[in-house]
């Protein structure tokens, strides 16, 4: 059978060419993906950046640990611990010291993420002058990079100084430079110390300080260890997790969408060949034969294609580690190794999805009888088996069951990227499945053109069954995937955007100053002072209630240490301005004893006390004043200032007092902030700026997928619709001799495309629908509701897409045959 194959492979080419672009292509992408996360698994070590040339680094605590009965549970504190002063002064006597500081600076003028060191600091790096001098009095300073120049006067929320030297900016932090005296007056806490002495007798001075309690989590870094005084230290292994999340997704679309259009081009391609198999069984071949012939082209097809794909992936992968590093979703470093495995992988996985889409194939390729030679009707007949029904009906029970099973346990996992990006597939695969059932009656339903035209699109459409679900499928696969994916993420945003329309009761809203400081602190910005806070509640005509962020982590289970988000108001200046959506008890009911959580914790019934840490990692116990509900998640938890230690002011929300001023109150809120860069909103500017939207990985993510989609689409419908159009060459020509015009012809081809495309599209659409409406449930049932989304634009162009791709590819084949007499095809054999 395999050199009958190989015959076959070679006068029915054009047959197969589909499938092996497909083919190769979704290997070399599974190549390309493969090598890019080996890349992200065998990361080099993380080297020191800011202490590279420190002895020793003593670093005030900065570790949440907690003994469980599995062991201890470690958490990063998201307001990390000075060095005690005590500590400092036994360490000098070791040897000589350097104080270190980091502390957040707003530069009219300079680069976001500014921080501020002593400059005696400088020499760990190492950095050296580039141009100008070390700073010597309070208000000058160094500055990293060439955004400044020496002699230059800048202003900054520290006060002004004066550019005395420029240091090379070395990559991975962006700072100012003051002397050591000035620099501990603007902080006065010391972050780390740097000591000149034998690691070992710092450690034992460490572990026998007088002051055990302040001493303690006090971490003495030498070696690689210094990196975890840099900010930031974790920062490359997240972005390597969202990486290795982002390229995991594309791959497993890409394998499902290399199996759906792999078997769809195989089975339309048994189809096709139905007289042929029915000639082989005449001539003695049997069932067996005929199964193992169709699988041996297949292996074929699949050893060449799967080859083609790894050389395409050895190109392919430093393309995307270059494009992963230029757009900032990988680390600097971040380059292909040598690894071989993922060709392996590739290879296999692209010669199993070959014969995995020939098997079913080549189980109705071995039923086709004898008889078969003989049928020259263009009807499709026995395309339901009974398999074909038990597979259709079981995923189409798996794809609605699955979403309302969740609805009913665990609503908040269908607002999840995984549930929204997997949970179309069984529908897709049900649809494609039962397309003949669902095909003629869509078809006719949609061809609405009149006369003989309208006519025989629709005949055509619902007769060629087969072909029309072939060239539907990779349509309902892109437009199913686009709603989906789109379509989530626009409702969940909505219903975000609506919490935050709703729980915003203030009529201004003052924002913090800078965005994300690059202090190696988890912190929403640089924040506001007590002046600037005092300052604006002493506007007239304001009731003033400030917030800040930070953090609580909580046991649950006795095993699982678990961080959530805080933030820090009094409560009946809370009460004022925020309308929580509480499930039980009151904002009010808040006091320094007691906490605000949402229903995911564990304990959450008002009255019950529950054991936290905060963010610099003391314990607490706090009695639960009121429970919020879930909503879209990320609602975090409420406590009073002083069970948020370190936590700047960032968020300060006003009410206007009765008979005040709106347009007064603002301008004095903007010159009551604005010193410190606080930006003034009204309550409808604050909702319009908060808007949720898709972070840039994610929306990268979404875009690499449906991209994948469309390219498998416009290869599956170009082949597609090209098998097909060589098969109607006898078809068409009957058609001309009939009396019909080149013209009419071309656009009944055409108008068959737009008609099939419309029916994937359609299909796509409720697929998407369907999904869509149980995440809309979710958010029902978790109290954030808010109307359902079909992102009808990114629809309309994906379906467009996919109809002008149809159009040319049968267009395109008919223009050709239609150049010769059409008596010359009428009697052509197949």
């Amino acid at each position: 059978m395999l050199s009958v194959a190989l015959r076959t492979l070679r006068s029915r080419w054009t047959t197969f060419v589909g499938g092996f672009i497909a083919l190769s292509l979704g290997v070399g992408l599974i190549a390309t993906m493969g090598l890019a996360l080996a890349a992200s698994l065998d990361a080099p070590e993380r080297r020191p950046e800011r202490f590279a040339k420190a002895p020793v680094v003593v670093k005030g605590a900065d570790t949440l640990r907690v003994p469980t009965r599995i062991g201890d549970r470690v958490a990063k504190l998201d307001s990390p611990r000075p060095v005690p002063p005590s500590l400092a002064r036994e360490l000098a006597a070791l040897g000589r010291t350097v104080e270190d500081r980091t502390f957040a600076v707003r530069a009219d003028g300079g680069p976001a993420g500014l921080v501020g060191h002593p400059w005696s600091t400088a020499a760990f790096a190492p950095y050296r002058l580039d141009t100008g001098r070390a700073p010597r009095a309070a208000d000058e300073a160094v500055a990293t990079g060439d955004w400044t120049a020496p002699g230059r006067r800048v202003r900054t929320d520290r006060g002004t100084v004066t550019i005395v030297g420029t240091v090379r900016d070395l990559g991975f932090e962006r700072a100012l430079f003051y002397t050591d005296d000035r620099a501990a007056r603007l902080s006065p806490d010391v972050d780390q110390l740097v000591v000149d002495a034998d690691p070992r007798a710092v450690r034992e001075k460490v572990a026998g300080s007088a002051d055990a309690t302040d001493a303690a989590g006090v971490r003495v870094l030498t070696g690689a260890a210094r990196k975890d005084a840099d900010a930031d230290p974790e920062r490359d292994s997240e972005a390597l997790i969202t990486v290795n999340a982002m390229l995991g997704t594309a791959a497993g679309v890409t394998g499902f969408v290399s199996v759906f259009v792999v078997a769809s081009t195989f089975a339309f391609a048994v189809a096709q060949r139905r007289r042929e198999f029915g000639l082989l069984r005449t001539a003695g071949a049997t069932p067996g034969q005929i199964r193992r012939m169709v699988l041996a082209e297949a292996m074929v097809v699949g050893v060449v294609a799967s080859a083609a794909g790894c050389a395409l992936g050895a190109r392919g992968a430093p393309l995307l580690a270059a494009w992963l590093v230029d757009d900032g979703l990988a680390p600097r470093w971040f380059a292909i190794g040598t690894d071989t495995w993922p060709y392996q992988l590739a290879f296999w996985t692209g010669l199993s999805v070959a014969l995995a889409g020939a098997v079913a194939a080549s189980r109705r390729a071995g039923r086709t009888g004898p008889v078969e030679a003989l049928r020259d009707a263009a009807v499709d007949t026995g395309t339901m088996t009974r398999g074909r029904w038990f597979c259709g009906a079981g995923l189409l029970l798996v794809g609605i069951g699955l979403p309302v099973y969740a609805l009913l346990t665990e609503p908040g996992g269908l607002l999840g990227r995984k549930s929204y990006t997997s949970g179309p597939m069984p529908l897709i695969v049900a649809c494609a499945l039962l397309a003949p059932v669902l095909v003629p009656p869509l078809a006719r339903l949609l061809a609405w053109l009149p006369g003989a035209t309208g006519l025989l699109v629709r005949e055509n459409a619902a007769a060629g069954v087969r072909r029309t679900a072939a060239v539907a499928a990779p349509v309902l696969v892109t437009v199913a995937l686009t709603g989906s994916l789109l379509g989530a993420t626009a409702t969940i945003d909505g219903a975000k955007a609506g919490e935050i329309r709703q729980r915003t009761t203030a009529d201004f809203v003052i924002s913090g100053p800078g965005g994300e400081a690059a202090t190696g602190r988890d912190t929403v910005g640089t924040g506001f002072d007590a002046a600037t806070v005092e300052r604006v509640r002493r506007v007239p005509g304001a009731m003033v209630s400030p917030t800040a962020a930070s953090a609580v982590h909580v046991l649950e289970d006795g095993v699982a240490l678990i961080r959530s988000d805080a933030r820090a108001a009094d409560p009946a200046a809370l009460a004022a301005t925020v309308r929580l959506p509480l499930a039980a008890g009151r904002v009010t009911g808040l006091d320094d004893r007691s906490i605000i959580v949402t229903e995911e914790w564990e304990r959450h019934t008002v009255g019950e006390s529950v054991d936290i840490w905060r963010a610099d990692g003391t314990r607490t116990s706090l009695r639960v004043a009121a429970v919020m509900r879930v909503g879209t998640g990320g609602n975090g938890v409420y406590v009073t200032p002083r069970n948020a230690p370190g936590a700047p002011v960032d968020r300060i929300d006003v009410r206007l007092a009765e008979g005040a001023d709106a347009s007064a109150v603002a301008a004095g809120l903007r010159a009551a902030a604005g010193r410190s860069g606080g930006q003034v909103f009204t309550k409808d500017a604050w909702v319009a700026a908060s808007y949720p939207e898709t972070d840039g990985r994610t929306r990268t993510g979404f875009l690499l997928v449906l991209g994948i989609a469309l390219l498998y689409t416009g290869i599956s419908l170009a082949n597609t619709l090209v098998m097909a159009g060589s098969d109607r060459v006898r078809e068409l020509a009957a058609l001309r001799l009939a009396g019909a015009t080149a013209p009419q012809v071309l656009r009944l081809v055409a108008a068959e495309a737009l008609l099939v495309v419309a029916v994937g599209a359609v299909l796509g659409t409720l697929v998407a629908g369907v999904g869509l409406a149980g995440l809309w449930g979710a958010l029902g049932v978790l109290h954030a509701g808010a109307p359902l989304v079909l992102p009808w634009g990114a629809l309309g162009a994906a379906a467009g897409a996919c109809a002008l791709l149809a159009t040319v590819s049968a267009v395109v084949p008919a223009a050709l045959s239609l150049r010769s007499r059409p008596v010359e095809f009428a009697g052509t054999r197949e």
